[in-house]
């Protein structure tokens, strides 16, 4: 049977000596809801200004999705710059298209600063491409990236494909020498210890049931008690759920599966992910894969939107991929297999902001790692009055008259997206 507990976990477990808290504060100026990198972030520049900041989860500390992703921290969000500019305007659009590279270089100072031992590397990236359409999509995107913002990427043709994965199944890249890697888990945890060295407040398998108004602030109402808050910010991306009915009706939760390999020979890995870039497929249904630090080759996607596939099934799907882009690894064990929840908006942007009084910061889409980060920092800078403004509060979020409680629509979207990558659109 496949381990089902994450390999990074597994790897980074928590350390014993993590300063969580075993009973709830009375009071604090600031209550993070969710302990991921965004609730981290947050608080470390929160406590950076003085403010007394307890973050609060019902999970472990180091959050569900933060600790378990791809560890890719890639530029870009969800939406293109070309699509951003052409809908928010050129300053938004340039503004949300910076934010991304910002988080890249956000994520290798704060690893610096605070000493976070994660495996960091700034290897760069590829999208690959499958056929010629995707070659001439990836030479228009090389040449509007140039031309409006100052972005370099090469476009590698099928001469040149051996250079960036070690697979005949793909006909071209599009490769960059900007984004980075990282343990996730070591990421995390690092900085939850970073959190708890400036006088933060943790507190895990605690999940909050409710938020009201108080004098002064809010009750912050938890399974073991009230905190009374200043301010609150919810950090909880694809594990929002009901706690503020407006917030969940505009983030979707999508899983994500991964599996890694059993490690890999030197040889085999430098051939199969040469320059141990980080790697994703041009299809809607995209697979994202990379180099583990010990010649693990860990591939992440999924075939179906839903959040709560079964592991093995999905390990059996995902093995069938491993096998598809490289045959010769049918020998390979697969050792681990486990999933996380995105967080999706329905403009496939991150938002920043407030409902009644409450702050939120969340809806990756995948980008979660660096961006969870940056959106963590933006948001805490607003909190503390020094930024006066940020791309992604200023953008109204959108939700749909049809979403409810229940995302019923992902089962049809993922019949769509499977057939329109079927047919190469």
């Amino acid at each position: 049977m496949i381990s089902t507990t994450p390999f990074w976990v597994e790897e980074r477990p928590p350390d014993p000596g993590l300063a969580t808290a075993m009973d709830l504060p009375r009071s604090a100026d600031v209550v993070v809801v969710g302990s991921g990198v965004t609730g981290l972030t947050a608080a470390r520049r929160l406590l950076g200004s003085g403010r007394s900041v307890a973050v609060i989860d019902a999970d472990p500390i180091g959050g569900s999705a933060s600790r378990v992703s791809g560890g890719m921290i890639i530029h870009g969000l969800k939406i293109s710059p070309e699509a951003a500019i052409a809908g928010w305007g050129d300053r938004l659009g340039r503004e949300m298209w910076q934010a991304s590279l910002d988080s890249v270089d956000l994520v290798e100072r704060i690893v610096a600063e605070d000493g976070i031992d994660c495996e960091y590397e700034r290897t760069g990236a590829a999208e690959l491409g499958f056929n010629e359409r995707d070659l001439a999509r990836f030479r228009a995107e090389q040449a509007w990236l140039g031309d409006r913002v100052g972005f370099t990427t090469e476009v590698y043709g099928p001469d040149r494909i051996h250079e960036v994965v070690g697979s005949s199944r793909f006909v071209g890249a599009q490769v960059e020498a900007f984004s980075a890697g990282l343990q996730p888990a070591k990421y995390a945890l690092g900085l939850a210890e970073s959190v708890a060295r400036a006088g933060g407040v943790l507190i895990e398998g605690t999940a909050v049931t409710g938020i009201e108004r108080s004098t002064g602030g809010f009750d912050v109402t938890t399974e073991r008690g009230v905190v009374r808050a200043g301010e609150v910010l919810l950090a909880t991306n694809g594990y929002t759920g009901g706690l503020q009915a407006p917030l969940q009706r505009r983030i979707v939760p999508i899983g994500s599966y991964i599996v890694v390999t059993e490690p890999l020979p030197d040889e085999t890995a430098r051939r199969l992910v040469p320059g141990r870039r980080m790697l994703w497929t041009s299809r809607r249904f995209l697979n994202y894969f990379r180099l583990t630090a010990d010649n693990r080759l860990m591939l992440g996607g999924r075939q179906n939107l839903s959040p709560d596939l079964d592991l093995q099934e999905s390990a059996r799907l995902l093995r069938a991929t491993v096998e598809g882009f490289y045959p010769e690894l049918a020998w390979v064990r697969i050792t681990h297999t486990w999933t996380g929840r995105l967080g999706v908006t329905f403009d496939l942007l991150p938002h920043i902001g407030r409902f009644d009084g409450v702050w939120h910061a969340l809806g990756y889409g995948g980008h979660g790692m660096g961006i969870g980060t940056y959106i963590g920092h933006e948001a805490a800078g607003l909190m503390n009055g020094e930024l006066d403004h940020s791309p992604f509060a200023e953008i109204p979020f959108p939700t749909r008259w049809f979403y409810r409680r229940r995302a019923w629509f992902l089962r049809p979207a993922a019949t769509l997206y499977r057939f329109l990558d079927r047919i190469g659109r």
